[in-house]
Formats: structure tokens, sequence, C-alpha cells
């Protein structure tokens, strides 16, 4: 899954991590602390998000705590992301819940058949100019 760049894409992806993550609250006991750590983070996106829209002055300010959230909140969400993969195991359908691809193995390469080397055809021959009379 391509890493979101735009503050809308990873707010709205936490939103729903963080939603399957509450889904799952009693399958992921060990996933608890970083759950609870990414809804802070997430409120205090959120809070951040209506400052800025708030404050255009302020913008400036406001733009680099968020990026430094949204980068705090992206990095916590890889830890459950990895843990949810722990817990579950990659292959399991279950993982795409939390927005992750199941491991469902690698096609076989389709073998195709080389021929021999074939010779190469020898190169053209040049022209021998024309003679002209004068």
């Amino acid at each position: 899954m391509p890493r979101e760049s735009k503050y809308v894409g990873v707010v709205g992806d936490l939103q729903r991590l963080l939603g399957a993550l509450e889904a799952n609250r009693e399958e992921l006991p060990q996933v608890e602390p970083f759950r609870q750590k990414l809804a802070g983070i997430l409120a205090q996106v959120l809070e951040v998000l209506q400052q800025q829209a708030a404050l255009k002055a302020g913008k400036q300010e406001s733009s680099k705590r968020l990026r430094r959230l949204l980068g705090d909140g992206q990095r916590l969400a890889t830890l459950a992301r990895t843990a949810v993969k722990e817990h579950y195991g990659v292959r399991e359908e279950k993982v795409a819940e939390f927005g992750l691809q199941p491991f469902r193995g690698r096609k076989a390469k389709a073998v195709t058949e080389k021929p021999g080397p074939t010779p190469s055809p020898p190169p053209p021959v040049p022209e021998a100019p024309a003679l002209s009379n004068r």
C-alpha cells in the first residue's frame, strides 16, 4: 500500500486503522498501547486541523506541528500494522481489514523455451559506385 502524503489522506488512513483496531480490541490486547497513543495523536491532529483552518496567520507553525504529528502517527501505524501481521500472520485475509495486503504466494514464472543461437545474417555488401561518362 503506498504511503499517503496529503494530510487528508493520512488522517483518513489513521482514522480507518484506529477504527479497525478498536473493533478488534479484544483480539489484539498487545496493540492496545499503540491504539491509545494513536487515538491521542489523532485527536491532536484533528485539533490542529481546526486551528489551521481558523488561524491563517499561524498556518506555518501549525503546518510544522501537523507534519510532526502525522509522521509520529504514521510510525505508530506502522508498528501497529506490524503487530497485527505478527498476531494474525501474513497469509490471513483478516489483515486486509487493517489496510494490509495478505501474502498469497508468488506466481510461478512461465517457462519459455529458448531456441539455440541463430546465426546472424552476413553484413551487406557495399555497392560499387556507378561510373559516369561525361
